[in-house]
Protein backbone atom coordinates (compact mmCIF):
# COMPACT_ATOMS: atom_id res chain seq x y z
CA UNK A 1 0.00 0.00 0.00
CA UNK A 2 1.32 3.42 -0.93
CA UNK A 3 0.23 6.36 1.18
CA UNK A 4 -0.02 9.73 -0.53
CA UNK A 5 0.57 12.82 1.58
CA UNK A 6 -2.36 15.27 1.49
CA UNK A 7 -1.77 17.84 -1.22
CA UNK A 8 0.53 15.65 -3.28
CA UNK A 9 -0.73 15.30 -6.84
CA UNK A 10 0.61 11.78 -7.31
CA UNK A 11 2.53 9.03 -5.47
CA UNK A 12 5.72 10.24 -7.16
CA UNK A 13 5.12 13.93 -6.41
CA UNK A 14 7.70 15.64 -4.22
CA UNK A 15 5.38 18.51 -3.23
CA UNK A 16 4.95 17.09 0.26
CA UNK A 17 8.63 17.19 1.13
CA UNK A 18 9.56 19.96 3.51
CA UNK A 19 13.25 19.63 2.71
CA UNK A 20 15.25 17.02 0.90
CA UNK A 21 15.27 13.28 0.96
CA UNK A 22 17.32 11.02 3.16
CA UNK A 23 20.24 9.73 1.15
CA UNK A 24 21.72 7.66 3.97
CA UNK A 25 21.83 7.08 7.71
CA UNK A 26 24.84 5.94 9.71
CA UNK A 27 25.31 5.06 13.39
CA UNK A 28 28.47 4.09 15.24
CA UNK A 29 29.51 3.35 18.82
CA UNK A 30 33.08 3.74 20.10
CA UNK A 31 34.40 2.50 23.43
CA UNK A 32 36.25 5.52 24.84
CA UNK A 33 38.94 3.54 26.72
CA UNK A 34 39.66 1.37 23.67
CA UNK A 35 40.25 4.40 21.43
CA UNK A 36 42.33 6.08 24.13
CA UNK A 37 44.47 2.95 24.43
CA UNK A 38 44.96 2.73 20.66
CA UNK A 39 46.05 6.39 20.54
CA UNK A 40 48.58 5.81 23.36
CA UNK A 41 49.90 2.65 21.68
CA UNK A 42 50.21 4.29 18.23
CA UNK A 43 50.86 8.05 18.56
CA UNK A 44 50.80 8.59 14.77
CA UNK A 45 47.20 7.34 14.67
CA UNK A 46 45.83 10.67 15.88
CA UNK A 47 47.19 12.50 12.83
CA UNK A 48 45.55 9.97 10.50
CA UNK A 49 42.17 9.99 12.24
CA UNK A 50 41.67 13.57 13.41
CA UNK A 51 42.02 17.08 12.06
CA UNK A 52 44.17 19.70 13.81
CA UNK A 53 40.99 21.17 15.28
CA UNK A 54 39.90 17.85 16.76
CA UNK A 55 43.19 16.55 18.19
CA UNK A 56 43.23 18.75 21.31
CA UNK A 57 39.93 17.40 22.61
CA UNK A 58 39.45 15.01 25.51
CA UNK A 59 39.03 11.23 25.20
CA UNK A 60 35.19 11.19 25.12
CA UNK A 61 35.08 13.94 22.52
CA UNK A 62 37.71 12.20 20.35
CA UNK A 63 35.73 8.97 20.55
CA UNK A 64 32.60 10.86 19.50
CA UNK A 65 34.51 12.42 16.59
CA UNK A 66 35.65 8.99 15.45
CA UNK A 67 32.13 7.58 15.80
CA UNK A 68 30.85 10.50 13.69
CA UNK A 69 33.45 9.76 11.00
CA UNK A 70 32.43 6.07 10.93
CA UNK A 71 28.73 7.00 10.86
CA UNK A 72 29.40 9.42 7.98
CA UNK A 73 31.08 6.67 5.97
CA UNK A 74 28.12 4.37 6.66
CA UNK A 75 25.64 7.06 5.57
CA UNK A 76 27.53 7.25 2.28
CA UNK A 77 27.41 3.49 1.79
CA UNK A 78 30.97 2.91 3.04
CA UNK A 79 32.81 3.68 -0.21
CA UNK A 80 36.51 2.82 -0.33
CA UNK A 81 39.17 5.52 -0.34
CA UNK A 82 37.73 7.90 2.26
CA UNK A 83 40.25 9.77 4.41
CA UNK A 84 39.30 10.10 8.09
CA UNK A 85 40.62 13.67 8.26
CA UNK A 86 38.23 14.68 5.45
CA UNK A 87 35.42 14.67 8.03
CA UNK A 88 35.63 17.11 10.92
CA UNK A 89 33.24 17.56 13.82
CA UNK A 90 32.79 21.25 14.60
CA UNK A 91 30.44 23.07 16.96
CA UNK A 92 28.33 26.19 16.49
CA UNK A 93 28.01 28.96 19.09
CA UNK A 94 25.25 27.07 20.90
CA UNK A 95 27.38 23.91 21.16
CA UNK A 96 25.50 22.00 18.47
CA UNK A 97 27.75 19.58 16.54
CA UNK A 98 28.15 19.90 12.77
CA UNK A 99 30.02 17.96 10.13
CA UNK A 100 32.51 19.71 7.86
CA UNK A 101 33.45 17.51 4.90
CA UNK A 102 36.20 18.01 2.35
CA UNK A 103 38.31 16.06 -0.11
CA UNK A 104 37.40 12.39 -0.53
CA UNK A 105 34.31 12.62 1.68
CA UNK A 106 32.96 15.72 -0.09
CA UNK A 107 33.48 13.98 -3.45
CA UNK A 108 31.63 10.85 -2.28
CA UNK A 109 28.83 13.00 -0.84
CA UNK A 110 28.46 14.87 -4.14
CA UNK A 111 28.23 11.56 -6.05
CA UNK A 112 25.43 10.49 -3.68
CA UNK A 113 23.61 13.80 -3.95
CA UNK A 114 24.15 14.83 -0.32
CA UNK A 115 23.34 18.50 0.24
CA UNK A 116 23.12 18.66 4.03
CA UNK A 117 24.29 16.71 7.07
CA UNK A 118 22.63 16.12 10.44
CA UNK A 119 24.73 14.92 13.39
CA UNK A 120 23.88 13.83 16.91
CA UNK A 121 26.53 12.67 19.37
CA UNK A 122 26.51 11.55 23.00
CA UNK A 123 28.80 9.96 25.60
CA UNK A 124 27.77 7.81 28.55
CA UNK A 125 28.89 4.67 30.34
CA UNK A 126 32.30 4.64 28.68
CA UNK A 127 30.83 4.85 25.17
CA UNK A 128 30.51 7.56 22.55
CA UNK A 129 27.73 7.28 19.99
CA UNK A 130 27.15 9.23 16.79
CA UNK A 131 24.26 9.24 14.36
CA UNK A 132 24.55 10.89 10.95
CA UNK A 133 21.79 11.59 8.46
CA UNK A 134 22.81 12.55 4.93
CA UNK A 135 20.10 14.62 3.24
CA UNK A 136 19.81 15.26 -0.50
Amino acid sequence: MLAIWPGASSPTSREWQAGGVIVGIGVDVVEIARLQSALRRTPSLAARLFTDGERGRGPASLAACFAAKEATAKALGAPTGLRWADVEVTYDGAGRPWLAVSGTVAEAAARCGVLRWHLSITHDGGLSVAMVVAEG
